[in-house]
């Protein structure tokens, strides 16, 4: 639990907050990641009566987290935390407490099947993430070039692929880890 604390901390810096910010693809596939990181890191941990009681199976902080991620999903409010300080602050306060600490708290609540149902929602949604920002005939967001768009669309696309080659290798070959061992 600490450890997502000092992780949000450290993302807070206003050294950090300009870096991760400086491109679209370390907004997107660093900063916002490692939002998400440090509220699963506490959601981990979260543990209480009532919680568990209104989360039961992991499928309502599942959806509270998804919806979370979708809304950060528009470029319109992605710009918006990038030009208004009160769109940061909301930014930093929402992904990790309604994205990340919802998702630690549900993941192991899951079945299998759900588990793998948002996995594979994910590549698809970076895939069609990355053609949006890839095929888009303007800008979709106003605080990067297009240049940055369509290096960020390449990203997604084979961080898309290596995590779709590392389930199916995973589902047909089993664990690699203990692969040798009987």
């Amino acid at each position: 639990m600490k450890y997502g604390v000092i992780l949000w901390g450290f993302l807070a810096l206003p050294s950090m907050r300009y870096y991760l910010e400086l491109n679209l693809t370390t907004h997107m596939l660093v900063q916002i990641p490692l939002l998400v990181t440090s509220g699963w890191l506490v959601g981990r941990k979260l543990t209480s009566s009532y919680f568990e009681k209104i989360n039961r199976n992991g499928i309502p902080g599942l959806l509270v987290g998804l919806f979370t991620l979708l809304f950060w999903m528009i470029p319109r409010w992605l710009d918006a935390s990038l030009t208004n300080p009160f769109w940061e602050a909301v930014k930093f306060i929402t992904i990790p407490g309604l994205v990340g600490v919802p998702l630690g708290a549900s993941w192991f609540l899951l079945k299998p099947i759900a588990r793998g149902f948002v996995w594979a929602n994910g590549i698809s949604m970076l895939l069609i993430l990355g053609w949006l920002y890839l095929e888009a005939p303007m800008r979709v967001c106003n605080n990067y070039l297009v240049n940055q768009q369509e290096y960020f669309a390449y990203n997604t696309f084979g961080i898309a692929i290596a995590i779709a080659v590392y389930w199916v290798s995973v589902a047909f070959y089993g664990d690699w880890k203990n692969a040798g061992k009987r």
